[in-house]
């Protein structure tokens, strides 16, 4: 019987989490290295950013690709870690990295005592919350989900007019920086554009984590821009989640989910 109950529990463990850890991130081990120095690059999903918290399965990526000063390279074959999938790479030469990893789509269904947390945890606007108020009765929800995810790196010394950070990274849902996003410091206000498959994602609720502290949010506007207030120094995390309406067999809504981490001085 007691085995039952922890069997039980565990997988009341996994549900909870399925539902609940939302934010998928890349970071890396250090965001500023020499040309020729190893990155290791930590992929995870959970909800205590910075904290690795469930590893990504290597099968669930669909791409993981790197550029640096414009010319674009796959990363290398990961393994996996306790709490994170781990890749590592070495930069050849100085310049802005851009690092990111898109995984396949899943598919996710929620009772209804969840979706009230579910749009909690992912900022839910309203036109969000009309679309499921509209589904006549008796409805369901089945969710068909991709996660994408991005980062920066700064080698060395990068070259007078290399801004190939500026550059879209080709994910289905992302968010570009403005301005280099590696030579942040606290106070400072960062223009993100918010793109969804290659247009501009207009009203996307754009939240940002301080490491440790709570979400503020900030809304894409006509241009798909939103300006981002970073008032203090230490590891931030930008995500926004796109949430659409979906009428296929077997499917009511699919959605992406998006991340960005940059470092603040």
């Amino acid at each position: 019987m007691k085995r039952i109950c922890a069997l039980a529990l565990a997988f009341l463990a996994v549900v909870v989490a399925t539902v609940s850890a939302h934010d998928t991130w890349l970071l890396p081990s250090s965001l500023r290295v020499s040309a020729g120095q190893p990155v290791r690059l930590s992929l995870t999903s959970g909800m205590g950013f910075p904290a690795d918290d469930v590893a990504v399965q290597p099968a669930r990526v669909a791409r993981a690709h790197v550029r640096l000063a414009g010319r674009s390279a796959p990363l290398g074959a990961p393994r996996v870690g306790s709490l994170s999938t781990l890749y590592e790479w070495t930069p050849a030469n100085a310049g802005v990295a851009t690092i990111g990893v898109a995984l396949g789509a899943r598919t996710l269904e929620l009772t209804a005592s969840q979706i009230d947390e579910y749009f909690e945890e992912i900022h839910a606007t309203p036109a969000m919350r009309a679309a499921w108020d509209s589904v006549p009765k008796p409805r369901r929800w089945r969710e068909s989900y991709v996660k994408h995810a991005k980062t920066h790196v700064r080698v060395g010394a990068p070259p007078a007019g290399d801004s190939s950070w500026r550059e879209p990274a080709g994910l289905g849902l992302e968010l570009v920086a403005e301005r280099d996003p590696t030579m942040l410091r606290a106070g400072d206000t960062l223009v993100i554009r918010a793109l969804e498959h290659g247009r501009p994602a207009v009203g996307l609720e754009i939240g940002a984590i301080r490491e440790g502290a709570k979400a503020r949010f900030f809304t894409t506007d006509a241009n798909g821009r939103a300006r981002i207030v970073l008032p203090v120094a230490g590891l931030w995390l930008l995500n926004g989640t796109s949430l659409r309406r979906a009428r296929e067999p077997g499917l009511e809504w699919r959605s992406d989910f998006t991340t960005l981490t940059i470092a603040v001085q």
